[in-house]
């Protein structure tokens, strides 16, 4: 008897599949921008803000929350985006360590944001009008309301930190296109210029999710090598 042994093989991702990962990396950064930019819920941000119960009461619980819900899904896509990544791009220059940073620098972020966004969801909880509210006095408060100063801002430098290794790829490697080096180099020169000059921590978010946006984009629908 003879038997013929069959052997399967895993197809290789199409090409439509290989240009449209990418767009996690753009819906991570439109998720960062709305959870951290626009959902900020502060509502005294570049005044002075001291301990009274008036401060909890001129912010809003739903909004602290609705923050924290969308920050966790830009974490999601974050660990989405890193995962495509190794899967699709580091095979392919395997010898490019600016190409292994990259997600590297997108779990790091993932991590910090995690918290940062878990610590707006807490305060939307605790705050007046949220469902725990009572749990904590105005002092405990206050901490949760410092901690929410820079939180879901000081995450994003994993993403700045993958912002510039793929700057090295576009520059140096040319695996990726010029146009998004220029646009990877921006939030490195900017978080670079204001933490040194200016010793603020949490300016990361301010290019951090947007340059995620429009990457991923580019990525998406451009003629960068690493997405062939």
């Amino acid at each position: 008897m003879t038997q013929t042994r069959t052997t399967t093989r895993l197809d290789a991702p199409s090409g439509a599949g290989r240009r449209a990962w990418p767009l996690t990396a753009a819906a991570a950064g439109l998720c960062g921008v709305v959870a951290t930019l626009v959902l900020d819920g502060r509502s005294a941000v570049g005044d002075d803000v001291s301990l009274a119960p008036q401060l909890f009461e001129s912010l809003d619980p739903t909004v602290y929350r609705a923050s924290m819900v969308v920050g966790y899904l830009a974490v999601v896509l974050l660990l989405v985006t890193a995962a495509h990544w190794r899967r699709h791009v580091e095979h392919r220059v395997p010898g490019s360590t600016a190409a292994h940073l990259v997600p590297l620098g997108l779990l790091a972020s993932a991590a910090g944001l995690t918290y940062g966004y878990g610590w707006k969801g807490a305060l939307g909880d605790y705050m007046p009008g949220g469902p725990e509210h009572g749990m904590y006095d105005d002092q405990g408060l206050y901490v949760y309301y410092l901690l929410n100063d820079f939180g879901a801002y000081i995450g994003w430098l994993g993403v700045v930190v993958s912002a510039g290794a793929v700057a090295w790829m576009a520059f140096r490697e040319r695996t990726v296109s010029r146009w998004i080096g220029v646009v990877s180099v921006l939030p490195v020169l900017q978080t670079t210029l204001m933490v040194a000059g200016m010793g603020v921590p949490g300016v990361p978010a301010l290019l951090g999710p947007l340059w995620l946006l429009v990457v991923g984009l580019g990525l998406s629908l451009g003629r960068s090598t690493v997405v062939r």
